[in-house]
């Protein structure tokens, strides 16, 4: 049976060639690199198999990287064509360990010493980890001298930020491409040394391995070699035509009409309860262990009936045709080898059934799998302002605190009365440890970020940072149809709609408001840390920015702060305008230099945002109140830095001190009259927002609690009493009366409270001393009982203390 079959494949593979007998137009050859181990020699198993099945033209190449030790007790030397190149998996200058580099040095070898690679037009370059359906021609999927084909990369960031910058003198053509690489000789001729040369920079910079800077996962600067191949073809000027559709990931769904030729099963996969991760296998020599394959994955008909939709069906045949590929490839090297005939199994009947050949049988591409990325690497261009139907996402940052929450319930009651149009996320990081606590999850419609206050590599305490990583997790974890972003802070108030066509943003031309005192964008800071210093905006608080731009941006955004506030030399109030000197103002300059960096020159807008008690323009219509600085109507005043710490937002009633009415407002001149009424509306709006979520929790009778007075209450004693309030809707005789304000009803009900206490008091005491009476004149008649009676109380005395001794320390701790 298994000679049958043996005999059955060949004849396949006879026909397959005779198939492609018509020479193609261009001499091509495909090369992948691997090193002397277990876990690419399975790998290879299967891209080789593929490789024949898929009736790939021209020959294919094993770049087989191996040190001399490693080459001794090699078994694999025949399992694929072979090119032996010298292993720099230990770099012979800098002896440092990265395996990846002998990809690039692997080709620079070849291209030196190899005869094939002086009787070809086109290079395909691949990685074991792959399995080819179709045949990959270079002419057929658009690639041209000068102009590379690739697969789509899109975690490269590194591209978009400083890290371009550092290694290329053409940030502006840096492709973020990998996996498939089809490109004509000479391009790889002209790219290869700069390949090897830049992987050994990028690998060298350990100050820029970050995973916000590099979007490597581990942060360990294990791409190094993507960002070397991505840098070295900026750097010899080649631009590419990056395809999203000829490879795909197994456990991905391909886009409709799109018949992926190449899949890459770098990421695990499952289907239903089995799954494959080539991780699992990194030691495992089972090309070596006759008759033992990977575990079979459900058969095509099983999964027909656990999945009716046809889309998600096409992603899980997928998947098992991966893997029944590798397996059948190692069914035929285990026969190779002269192992024994397997024994019969349903599975590897399946594996040599007709039905299996004949799915797995060569692809042809769709026009969809044809569709080549549009990539625009020019700069920014100013395009025309926004339509009045754009849509729009407006996003706030805040921490799990009371603080953030009653800011949160202020800037939501606004938003839904402002007319804004579009929804509204509020961005909120917390620990793990805050997250268990929080009870505000209602407040706001959230996406939960990780927070970044305690900085993972340096340990630095900024909670500020949050703003702009939470931006970027937004970013990179939400998809979105919204073409224009307004991003506010959460202590605004909003009166009226903030759209990008009323305040002329556009692409390339994001809006803002003025921070006149970023002064370090007219000094040495701006010089420090952006390329561009003449572009830096004093910018901040609202911001209103295309997507695309945004995109682009919000990495720069984080790593700008990072940088800022590293720089702890340029704290001074001179250099900074920061009149604390603490760097706590880096994520404002983070957000100038990240897009100084960019060359987003912004539309500054003065009549969008004001300060409550600053006096306002004549006929301005203030969209935003910011409430980060103290105002004051004659006696009354509001400082959000006194409401720190006070959960005015799970206590019932709970809130600010209300602000005067208008007719108090200053009337010495009309400037001052229409500040303190602006001041006015900014404090009722919030107490009316906290009214309201009052009344959405619907707490009980509004007059039994006034607001408190942070300026006469510790801030300690203000939480316990509240939660003792929340928990048993009293309040005791020693609570601070700053804390609790009766009502005329609510002071009688305690005056007479107080009365019938004395008298039970006066009544306890009377008792009291009737019942010592007693006791008295019962121990005078004791005194006539037996010695054994008197011996036995005695000693149940201290039974007796010790239990009342235990009650009154128990007693106390529910006091406590």
């Amino acid at each position: 049976m298994m000679a049958s079959f043996l005999i059955a494949v060949v004849v396949v593979l006879c026909l397959i060639n005779v198939g492609s007998g018509q020479n193609p137009p261009y001499r091509i050859h495909t090369l992948f690199s691997v090193e002397c181990q277990n876990y690419f020699d399975w790998q290879t198993v299967g891209l080789v198999h593929s490789f024949r099945k898929a009736r790939q033209p021209g020959p294919i190449t094993r770049l087989l990287s191996c040190t001399d030790e490693e080459k001794k007790n090699y078994k694999g030397m025949n399992l694929a064509p072979t090119f032996e190149v010298p292993s720099m998996s230990r770099h012979p200058r800098t002896g440092d360990w990265y395996p990846a580099i002998n990809k690039p040095a692997g080709v620079v070898h070849w291209l030196k010493h190899s005869k094939d690679a002086q009787n070809v037009d086109w290079v395909v370059i691949l990685d074991a980890d792959m399995i080819i359906r179709g045949p990959i021609l270079p002419w057929k999927i658009g690639a041209e001298k000068g102009r590379p084909v690739a697969a789509y990369y899109g975690y490269l960031v590194g591209c978009d930020n400083i890290l371009a910058e550092l290694h290329t003198k053409n940030p502006e053509l840096c492709d973020k491409v990998g996996g498939l690489l089809a490109m004509h000789i000479d391009d790889l001729r002209a790219l290869a040394p700069m390949w090897l040369s830049k992987t050994e920079e990028v690998r060298e910079d350990t100050a820029h391995w970050a995973t916000n800077i590099t979007g490597d996962i581990y942060g360990k600067g294990w791409i190094s070699e993507m960002y070397g191949y991505s840098f070295g073809a900026a750097e010899v000027g080649l631009r590419h035509k990056i395809n999203d559709n000829l490879m795909i990931y197994p456990g991905y769904i391909p886009r409709e009409g799109v018949e992926p030729i190449l899949m890459h099963y770098g990421l695990p996969f499952s289907v239903g309860n089995w799954s494959f991760s080539k991780l699992e296998h990194h030691e495992d020599g089972i090309v070596y262990d006759c008759g033992r394959l990977f575990p079979e994955p459900p058969y095509p008909r099983e999964l027909r009936a656990m999945e009716p939709d046809q889309h998600k069906l096409r992603g899980l045949l997928l998947n098992i045709e991966c893997m029944n590929t590798l397996n059948q490839g190692l069914v035929l090297q285990h026969a190779a080898f002269g192992c024994p005939k397997p024994k019969w199994s349903k599975y590897l009947s399946f594996l040599k059934s007709k039905n299996f050949n004949e799915m797995t049988g060569p692809k042809d591409l769709t026009p969809q799998s044809l569709q080549i990325m549009e990539i625009h690497h020019e700069e920014h261009n100013v395009q025309k302002p926004a339509k009045p139907d754009t849509k729009i996402h407006t996003l706030f940052s805040t921490e799990c605190t009371p603080y953030f929450d009653w800011q949160t319930v202020g800037l939501m009651h606004s938003f839904n009365l402002s007319g804004q149009p579009g929804n509204i996320t509020r961005l909120l990081s917390c620990t793990e440890e805050d997250l268990r606590r929080y009870k505000g999850h209602d407040l706001a419609p959230t996406h939960y970020v990780p927070s970044m206050s305690r900085h993972p590599l340096t340990g630095d305490w900024y909670p500020a940072i949050n703003k702009p990583a939470a931006v970027l997790h937004w970013l990179n974890h939400v998809k979105t149809d919204a073409e224009y972003i307004v991003i506010l802070d959460a202590d605004m108030i909003m009166r009226g709609p903030i759209t990008p066509w009323e305040f002329k943003a556009a692409r390339g031309r994001p809006v803002s408001t003025p921070y006149d005192y970023l002064i370090g964008c007219n000094n040495e800071l701006a010089k420090l840390h952006t390329s561009h210093p003449e572009a830096c905006d004093k910018v901040g608080g609202v911001i209103i920015m295309h997507i695309d731009d945004l995109r682009k941006f919000a990495l720069l955004w984080l790593h700008k702060t990072e940088e800022v506030r590293a720089d702890t030399a340029h704290y001074g109030k001179n250099i900074t305008g920061d009149i604390y000197e603490s760097g706590w103002i880096s994520e404002m300059y983070g957000y100038s230099f990240g897009a100084a960096e960019l060359k987003l020159h912004h539309v500054i807008s003065r009549e969008i945002l004001i300060y409550p008690g600053y006096v306002p323009e004549p006929g301005v219509s203030y969209r935003v109140f910011h409430y980060g600085l103290e105002f004051r109507v004659g006696n009354w005043s509001f400082d959000k830095a006194n409401w720190r710490t006070i959960d005015l937002i799970n206590n019932c009633w709970a809130k600010f001190p209300d602000p005067p009415d208008k007719s108090e407002a200053d009337k010495t001149n009309e400037d001052t009259y229409q500040r303190d009424l602006l001041s006015i509306e900014c404090g009722k709006t919030l107490n009316d927002a906290l009214l309201l979520h009052h009344e959405r929790r619907k707490c009980g009778d509004p007059n039994s609690l006034g607001p408190p007075d942070p300026e006469t209450v510790n801030e300690d004693t203000m939480a316990r009493t509240f939660d003792q309030i929340d928990e048993i809707n009293h309040v005791t005789s020693n609570t601070s009366a700053s804390v609790v304000d009766f009502s005329a009803e609510s002071n009688q009900t305690f005056l007479d409270f107080r009365f019938w206490m004395i008298f039970l008091w006066g009544s306890s005491v009377l008792g009291v001393g009737l019942v010592m009476m007693a006791i008295l004149r019962g121990r005078k008649g004791q005194k006539k009982r037996g010695k054994g009676y008197k011996n036995r109380k005695r000693s149940s005395h201290p039974g007796f203390w010790d239990m009342n001794e235990q009650d009154r320390t128990s007693h106390s701790a529910d006091v406590a």
